[in-house]
């Protein structure tokens, strides 16, 4: 064979090994497209394309076509939180991967992001013993040591909000107001596990614009404004410091039964961002204490640590992925360690002007992008 048709032999052997390659791919995101469940959230519906499907490796594609930003959730008996995306715009869209056990279950959309949400009731078929999908055990071990950590969390969360609490019931307002913000480090850090318990999170964290009908408001932040605002410690105040005490001591207890995978801690880290973005960097989540930055960075700190577990999966199926986030973390961290004062605490957030608010919001923006694709990244195949 001459050496041209050797050449246009091998050139034509390529084209089609490259067509067939591609081929495959197609056909691969075709079914991956097929298979995913798709939710057209509006301001007055949730539609789900499908309503039955497998227990394992979920994907689910949303699209908010309403006027309002809206958090999209599957729950579990009693509300408990199975996986979630707040903060998805109007006109925009959003994709969650999570690992969902065979069960029954609640899909709901959330416009305005307040209320129960509008629902629509959903089956995971398959063995409901099993676990949701084979596991690396890679990602056995990050989840393993995730739970540790959100166990860490809420022990070390304990005493703090014990001695927050006996300031307030010794009367002495100025000790209670110093111990506020070191006693929600724990929890902040590891929210969505704590948010993943239905009943815990509106008892412990809820804003006063937070409120359901008919609920009766507890927790942090309605001892902030007391203490913050009002000046005024009570026999009320006393009482709701025990009754978060004891709440917290709730949520303490129910981490080992934490339903946790590796794509709900890179979920999870999402969410911590979200929950920066749209409570910290407004000023709104610690409206009374402005204690914002504290939480602000116990949630990046949180994100990290679930990010730092699942890199090892991470940096070998997407190397630039990994490559981008450890940048974009180092960069929030620098940031927020300018706001960082001798004593350990955090400069006023009244006293952050709003060009700096700005741009911690650019560098939140900055990281969170990248960090909504870690989830698939971890289970890519």
């Amino acid at each position: 064979m001459s050496a041209r048709r050797s050449t246009a032999a091998t050139l034509l052997t390529l084209a089609v090994a490259t067509a067939a390659l591609a081929g495959c791919s197609q056909k691969k995101d075709d079914k991956a497209a097929a298979d995913a469940v798709k939710v057209n959230a509006t301001d007055t519906a949730c539609e789900v394309s499908k309503t039955s499907f497998p227990a394992g490796h979920v994907v689910i594609d949303i699209d908010n076509k309403g006027s309002k930003t809206t958090e999209v959730y599957v729950y579990g008996a009693g509300d408990k939180i199975i996986t979630e995306r707040e903060n998805i715009g109007p006109g925009t869209k959003a994709t969650i991967n999570a690992e969902i056990k065979a069960g029954s279950y609640e899909i709901a959309c959330k416009p305005g992001m307040v209320g129960d949400g509008i629902r629509q009731k959903i089956t995971v078929t398959g063995d409901a013993s099993a676990a949701a999908a084979p596991a690396d055990p890679r990602l056995t071990a990050a989840v393993d040591a995730y739970r540790k950590y959100a166990q860490e969390q809420a022990d070390a969360t304990i005493p703090a909000v014990q001695a927050f609490a006996d300031a307030i019931k010794a009367g002495d307002l100025e000790k209670a107001k110093s111990l506020y913000a070191p006693s929600r480090t724990g929890w902040e850090r590891t929210e969505p596990v704590a948010e993943s318990f239905g009943d815990v999170d509106p008892k412990t964290d809820t804003r006063e614009d937070g409120l359901e009908a008919g609920q009766e408001w507890t927790g942090w932040h309605k001892l902030e404004k007391s203490l913050f605002a009002d000046a005024k410690i009570g026999d009320d105040e006393k009482k709701l410091a025990d009754q978060l005490v004891a709440d917290l001591k709730d949520w303490q207890t129910k981490i080992p039964s934490a339903e946790i995978t590796a794509t709900s801690m890179a979920n999870g880290a999402k969410e911590l961002l979200d929950e920066v973005a749209t409570g910290k960097i407004t000023g709104e989540e610690d409206r009374y204490s402005h204690t914002d930055l504290a939480d602000f960075a116990a949630n990046v700190e949180g994100a990290q640590k679930a990010y730092e577990l699942l890199k090892p999966v991470a940096s070998e199926k997407d190397a630039e992925l990994a490559k981008t986030l450890d940048s974009e973390f180092a960069a929030i961290q620098a940031l927020l360690a300018k706001y960082k004062q001798a004593d350990g605490t955090y400069t006023s957030y009244d006293k952050v002007a709003e060009a700096e608010r700005k741009t911690f919001s650019d560098a939140v923006n900055s990281l969170g992008e990248p960090l909504s694709k870690l989830a698939a990244a971890v289970v890519a195949k």
